[in-house]
């Protein structure tokens, strides 16, 4: 099939594109700039050269996100300027990449990923809006900046379920060359694990010398991952890589 990938830059891009071109499928890398082999250049914060990137796309993979900067701007917006760009008599399917708890935990970052699910609902295309769990190297960076000399401060409570980005590169190319679902579908890592519980196993990996210190946190947000705001449900896909085989990794 003639695939995009938008924000194939991206970590989650550059490996999603050679597991989709493994598959035997053509693959444009959709960026800003439009770099790399089979690079597009294509905008979605501003539309321009939109209409080419996507022009007869069969299948479109949408991976771009900006979460430290502008999501309302680039997750929704971008998605609308997206759906007016495709060729609706070519596209079979559009696998767009959400969040795990996009529906639950009360994060603007979050609350936009959710926005942009319910745009390509509305939009009548054929679409599958697949929610992925943490990415280790996320959970590793997280660690990192919350670590405060010898101690690595985490929140009382919480849990997450991290999985490997190879993994989901996988399984989103299976499922882009599926049908379309309308719906959701999730995929998260092998095990649900307290944030304690991950700190420690990055220290144990990374820094021994750093104590472990879980805090409760007040809030709607600590409480949405308190409860379990952030974990795949009970029909959720599985990866198997864990996230102490990716510290030994």
């Amino acid at each position: 099939m003639d695939v995009v990938v938008t924000g194939g830059s991206g970590p989650l891009g550059r490996v999603l594109v050679p597991s989709l071109q493994a598959a035997g499928h053509q693959v444009r890398q959709m960026s800003r700039r439009g770099a790399g082999p089979g690079g597009v250049r294509g905008d979605l914060a501003t539309g321009r050269d939109l209409a080419t990137a996507v022009r007869g796309a069969g299948v479109v993979v949408h991976a771009a996100s900006d979460p430290r900067g502008n999501p309302w701007e680039v997750d929704v917006a971008g998605t609308r300027r997206l759906v007016q760009a495709l060729d609706r008599d070519r596209l079979q399917h559009l696998v767009y990449v959400s969040i795990v708890g996009v529906d639950r935990v009360p994060w603007n970052y979050y609350r936009a990923k959710y926005a942009a699910e319910q745009v390509l609902l509305a939009s009548g295309l054929p679409v599958t809006l697949v929610r992925i769990t943490q990415y280790h190297h996320f959970i590793d960076e997280m660690m990192t900046t919350a670590r405060r000399g010898p101690v690595l401060i985490v929140p009382m409570g919480w849990s997450a379920a991290p999985v490997d980005v190879a993994e989901a590169a996988g399984f989103l190319t299976e499922v882009a060359a599926g049908p379309a679902t309308s719906g959701v579908v999730e995929f998260g890592g092998p095990e649900d694990l307290a944030a304690a519980d991950l700190a420690r196993t990055w220290a144990a990996a990374r820094e021994p010398n750093v104590r472990v210190v879980a805090t409760p946190l007040p809030g709607k947000l600590s409480a949405a991952f308190r409860e379990g705001g952030v974990l795949p449900g009970p029909r959720a896909a599985r990866g198997r890589r864990t996230y102490a085989e990716h510290l030994r990794g």
